[in-house]
């Protein structure tokens, strides 16, 4: 590997944009290293990261424990593919079984989409081709892969790649009546999140997971829930699901899971656990031990330094200190936990994206009018004190004509 220390972001970025595919633009920081909640760039300067990698990097950057897991991992054992067992892929399984308290079988994978791809044939499997039908919500967003992206509700990305090989139904998020009346005998599933991430962190109202169990339950429905954002306490609980007190037949992870190594998880609910035959489905590096290592790595460090309390903690005075704001482009903000999104009163969300950069502070523009805030989970109170001391001028510097 030919790598020169010496190397400058806008260098990189044409070195990027002369070799990459052009599906993301071209980013606008190079990022070199990260330690804790800060990333520096290839320039040299300094982030407070409130964006985690898309709400990934649990732990921070440079975790300690992570960075010792999977050192010594790789010293012993990096790949063996699913021809053969790995005791960090039972291990994980085993924890995340207990974490959930359920009759529970897991399939690794590597990312969210995957998870999702593994769901829909999960479903497949356990409903049968008599029941053609997906339920899933408008604005939702389930991955990229084809099976994934057909029960994705935003139409700009799906509609250039159909037709699909599903029957979808869409159904507004949080409208419980217009649930009830989409699930009938011929729905084999509703996919719904616990709170709409790429939507625009939307919460599911109060009792709607309740009413989508009740539908799936009086129809004959599966009830997926994806938690590959809210999962593994980016709400300040291990799953979203559980403070809702609701439990699916199936449930995807990712993102969180490994801190940053790639990894996804398919988890069934009782008799959905053994849907799945030898040879319906797989994965060449799905759950290497690798990645389980580091995933064990976050769930036993989260565990030992009560991260979910944090969550709560920090989260709620992120949440309070934005809400209490008064700027004319800040309408509000929702969400819970680390992963809350401000809401603006105009579709300025990259304007601010791009003053928040400037002013040394890493978000996400993930709709039009809002901004997405998904810190790692050991953000501290300071940190988020600072963050929203330098909002309103960085909302101010938003609403600033371009030059």
């Amino acid at each position: 590997m030919n790598v020169n220390a010496n190397v400058n972001g806008e260098a990189l970025r044409q070195r990027f944009e002369a070799g990459m595919m052009h599906n993301y633009g071209t980013p606008p920081l190079a990022l070199a290293r990260g330690e804790g909640s800060r990333v520096w760039d290839l320039d040299g300067n300094r982030y407070l990261d409130l964006i985690a990698g898309i709400a990934v990097s649990a732990l921070g950057h440079a975790h300690p424990s992570i960075v010792k897991a999977v050192t010594d991992q790789v010293g012993k054992i990096a790949h063996t593919s699913n021809l053969f067992l790995h005791e960090p892929g039972v291990l994980l399984a085993e924890k995340l079984r207990s974490l959930l308290h359920q009759d529970a079988r897991v399939f690794f994978c590597n990312s969210g989409t995957e998870a999702n791809e593994a769901a829909l044939k999960v479903v497949r499997r356990k409903q049968g081709q008599q029941r053609p039908v997906i339920v899933a919500a408008d604005h939702s967003f389930h991955g990229r892969t084809m099976g994934a992206l057909a029960i994705t509700g935003k139409e700009s990305i799906r509609a250039p790649f159909a037709p699909f090989g599903f029957d979808v139904r869409w159904v507004e998020y949080g409208d419980a009546d217009a649930l009830h009346k989409a699930v009938d005998d011929k729905v084999a599933a509703v996919f719904l999140e616990p709170t709409q991430g790429e939507g625009g962190v939307i919460p599911a109202p109060a009792g709607y997971l309740e009413e989508a169990r009740q539908a799936c339950d009086n129809a004959g429905a599966l009830l997926v829930l994806d938690e590959i954002q809210s999962g593994i306490g980016r709400t300040g609980a291990w799953f979203a699901h559980q403070a809702e007190g609701v439990t699916p037949d199936v449930m995807t992870l990712a993102k969180g899971l490994g801190g940053g190594l790639p990894i996804g998880a398919t988890i069934g609910f009782g008799e959905c656990g053994a849907a799945l035959v030898a040879g319906d489905h797989g994965s060449t590096f799905g759950g290497n031990p690798v990645a389980c290592a580091a995933a064990l790595a976050v769930i036993d460090t989260i565990e030992k330094e009560n991260i979910l309390g944090n969550v709560k903690a920090v989260g709620e005075t992120l949440a309070n200190g934005i809400a209490a704001i008064d700027h004319p482009l800040l309408s509000g903000v929702r969400g819970s936990g680390l992963w809350l999104g401000a809401v603006l009163t105009e579709p300025k969300a990259p304007a601010v994206n791009t003053a928040a950069r400037q002013a040394g502070f890493l978000v996400n523009a993930v709709q039009p009018d809002v901004v997405r805030i998904a810190p790692p989970l050991i953000l501290t109170q300071a940190e988020a004190a600072e963050f929203i001391g330098a909002f309103p001028a960085i909302l101010s510097k938003a609403q600033e004509p371009e030059a």
